[in-house]
Order: structure tokens, then sequence, then C-alpha cells
């Protein structure tokens, strides 16, 4: 019941604002794809693709991920630290495993949503994309991810400015350094291991092996689940962890 009552109210947000939403949702890959895509795409490679083509799938899960993020975390950051709302729950008969559930699921079909846009910009260039469960079940986790850590960093911090500090230390350098944009092939080996265990890197890889027809890194696929697993405890153990202060 509070997994369905929380996306009702996510919904009738959407509803409401719905062509605000969608048109912030599509400013920023948009312009990705002008300035990296339809620019610099028609002057490289990558791969033996044209680059336009190897950037879709990076966008899509760039996207997906920040959308998934900051749909959370800015939500639950001010109904804490601003409206101070967020404790109404502790004084409810709500489960917190199933806020937290709630919440996640939320976040992450708010960043499916906005992936949508990248999916038809790539059919709209050209992009020969394999649309297919797989892909499908790749951008779930994806959004899963990001939609728990975006819960478990709003539950985690003490000010809007700690909030903004974890996006720019933790969300921004993902964007950028795991395979997004381009090939990590080239970069230090030393880099490259640190880049390995961020869980962008995993999906990135699963959305562009995918949308390639190249097949399925069940390894990346068994790693990204285990972040969501980790990632979602984290956050039911950071809404006890606050009913009890």
């Amino acid at each position: 019941m509070e997994i369905t009552t929380i996306l009702w109210r996510e919904w009738l947000f959407l509803k409401r604002r719905f062509w605000r939403v969608t048109f912030s949702q599509m400013v920023s890959p948009f312009l990705y794809f002008v300035t990296f895509g339809m620019g610099l795409g028609r002057m490289m490679d990558v791969g033996g693709r044209p680059y336009l083509y190897y950037l879709i799938p990076g966008l899509l899960s760039m996207t997906t991920m920040r959308n998934s993020y900051t749909s959370v975390s800015t939500r639950i950051s001010v109904m804490r630290l601003h409206e101070k709302s967020f404790e109404c729950y502790f004084y409810s008969p709500t489960r917190m495993y199933l806020l937290a559930a709630g919440h996640i699921l939320a976040g992450a079909l708010r960043g499916m949503y906005s992936g949508v846009f990248i999916v038809i910009l790539g059919l709209v260039s050209g992009a020969d994309l394999v649309l297919n469960g797989w892909l499908l079940t790749a951008v779930i986790l994806n959004s899963l991810i990001f939609a728990a850590l975006g819960f478990f960093a709003a539950m985690m911090i003490e000010s809007h400015y700690d909030m903004n500090n974890f996006t720019n230390i933790v969300i921004t350098p993902m964007s950028f350094l795991c395979g997004t944009f381009f090939s990590l092939d080239g970069i230090p080996q030393a880099l490259k291991w640190v880049v390995d265990i961020m869980p962008l890197t995993h999906t990135t890889r699963l959305i562009r092996e995918i949308s390639f027809g190249d097949g399925v890194s069940f390894l990346s696929m068994g790693v990204s689940a285990l972040f969501v697993a980790l990632f979602t405890g984290c956050c039911v153990w950071s809404c006890y962890r606050e009913a009890k202060a």
C-alpha cells in the first residue's frame, strides 16, 4: 500500500508539471547529442561505427542515471531539510522498507521516462540500435541503482551544501569517466581500476553491448544487480536510523 501511495503521488506531481518536467529532461541530453554527436560525431569513428552511434548508448545510461538520482535526492532532501515533512512517515504505521522501495521505484521510473527521449534521438539519427528485453533490463538496473543512491545520499546529508558536494564528487565524475563519451581502453591502468568499480561503468557497458547486438555481459549484469541490492539495503537502514534518531 505504501509503495502504490508513493507512486500515485509522484504520478500526480508529474501530471501537474508534465511539460515542465519533460522539457527539463530533454534539454541536457539534446545539447550533448548536438554538441558531441552531430558536431564531433561526424568527424570520427569508434570501433568502426560513427561516433554519433557510439554516443547514443552512453547518453542513455548517463541520462537515466542523472534523472533517477536527481528526482529522488532532490525530493527527499527538501522533505527532510526544508519542509521538515519527512519525519511524518515515522509517526505513521509506514514500514520503512516499503517507504524506501516506493521512492526508489518512483525515481527509477522518472529516469526511465527520460531515457525514452534518448532512444527517440537514436532512432531519428539513424543509429542501428538493438531494442530488446535485455536492453530494458539494463536500463531498469541503471535507474534503480541511482534512484537508490539518491535516496541514501539524501538521507545521510545534513545540508543542501552537502548534497551539492556529493553530486559534484560522486555523480559528475561518473558521468564523464565511465565510458559514456569515450572508450576506456586508452586510459591509464590505475584510473581504469577505479573506474571499473563504479556502477555506471557496468551499466554503460551493458547498454552499449546490447544496443550494438554484441551480446550480454552477465558479469556486468550481476554486478549491477548487486549494486541495486546494496544501495537498497543502505536506504532501508538509513530510514530505520532516521526513525530512531
